[in-house]
C-alpha cells in the first residue's frame, strides 16, 4: 500500500471546527507528527478518536526526524502532521518533513481547516486584497518601522506579555494607523477589538491573556483616520536634528504615518519642498 503525508489543521479553539476529512486523516493514520505528544493525546480524547502511536515532531528535531517520517512514508505508512492548534507549517515545525517526502516523490495530501492568521484577517475588517504574514512581530524599532511601510495589510502574531509594548512602539510610529487586536479566536472568550494603533495602545496597557493576531492595516489604506500632523512633523524634527536629510527624513515619516511627505516638508521648514 502506498503511503501518504497528510497535513491535517485542527481546531484553533472549538472543537465543531474540525472538519469530517480532518477526523478521518487522524483516525485512519498510522502515526501522527505532533509537536507535543502530551498536548495530541489530550486532542484524540476530547474528540473521541482513538488514539495512534504519536510521534514528537518540533524544532528541536525536526531536521533528523523528516528524514525518518519521509521514510516511514516511503515504506507505506499513512503519516499525518498536525501542530498545537491550527494549520501546520503557518509559523510551526514542517516545512522540512513536506521537502523530504516531496524529493522522495511520495504522496502528499493538505487539507483545507482552521487557521487563526485567516480568521483574524477577515474579522479585523481592514483591506484583504493585499496582505502577508509577518509570523510574530520584530522586536527592534527600525524593523516595526518596515512592518509599518507596508503597503499590504500585515498579519502578525503577539504574545499577551510583550502585546502591550508592541502597540505602544507600533503607536509612537504611527498612532492613527488602523489595527484590530484580535484575541482568542473561536473560544469562548472571543475578542476582536478594532481602532487605531494609538487608541489599541491606551487600552491594551496591561497583560492580557489568550492567543493574539495583530492586524495592521497597510501604511495607506482607504477609509483611515486622518493622520497625525503634529506628531509627524515633531518626529520628522528629531531626525533632522539628528543628521537626517530633511527631504529624505520626509520621505520616510511620511510612509509611516500617512502624512504626505511634500506637507511635512513644508511645515517643518517653511518652504515650498519644489522650489
Amino acid at each position: 500500500m502506498a503511503g501518504r503525508l497528510t497535513v491535517c489543521p485542527t481546531p484553533i479553539g472549538n472543537l465543531e471546527d474540525l472538519s469530517p476529512r480532518a477526523r478521518r486523516a487522524l483516525g485512519d493514520a498510522h502515526l501522527v507528527a505532533c509537536e507535543d505528544t502530551r498536548r495530541a493525546g489530550l486532542l484524540f480524547e476530547r474528540l473521541d478518536i482513538p488514539r495512534p502511536r504519536l510521534v514528537s515532531y518540533h524544532e528541536g528535531n525536526e531536521a533528523e526526524r523528516a528524514v525518518q517520517l519521509a521514510q516511514q512514508v516511503e515504506r507505506g505508512a499513512r503519516v499525518t502532521l498536525i501542530s498545537e492548534a491550527g494549520t501546520p507549517v503557518i509559523s510551526d515545525p514542517g516545512f522540512r518533513l513536506i521537502r523530504a517526502c516531496l524529493e522522495r516523490d511520495l504522496d502528499l495530501e493538505v487539507l483545507p481547516g482552521p487557521s487563526a492568521v485567516i480568521t483574524a484577517l477577515v474579522a479585523s475588517g481592514l483591506p484583504v486584497d493585499r496582505w502577508r504574514f509577518e509570523g510574530f512581530l520584530p522586536r527592534r524599532a527600525g524593523e516595526l518601522e518596515r512592518v509599518l511601510r507596508s503597503a499590504e495589510t500585515v498579519v502578525a502574531f503577539e504574545s499577551p506579555r510583550r502585546l502591550p509594548q508592541s502597540l505602544a512602539a507600533l503607536a509612537a510610529l504611527a498612532p492613527n494607523r488602523p489595527a484590530a487586536v484580535c484575541r482568542e479566536l473561536t473560544k469562548l472568550h472571543e475578542e476582536v477589538a478594532r481602532a487605531t494603533l494609538g487608541e489599541l495602545a491606551r487600552r491594551y496597557r496591561n497583560d492580557v491573556k489568550g492567543e493574539i493576531v495583530l492586524v495592521i492595516a497597510p501604511a495607506r489604506s482607504e477609509g483611515a483616520q486622518g493622520p497625525d500632523l503634529a506628531f509627524a512633523v515633531d518626529a520628522l524634527r528629531r531626525l533632522v536634528q539628528s543628521g537626517a536629510r530633511p527631504r529624505a527624513a520626509a520621505s520616510v515619516v511620511g510612509a509611516l504615518t500617512g502624512t504626505r511627505p511634500n506637507d511635512l516638508y513644508r511645515a517643518l521648514t517653511g518652504r515650498d519642498p519644489r522650489e
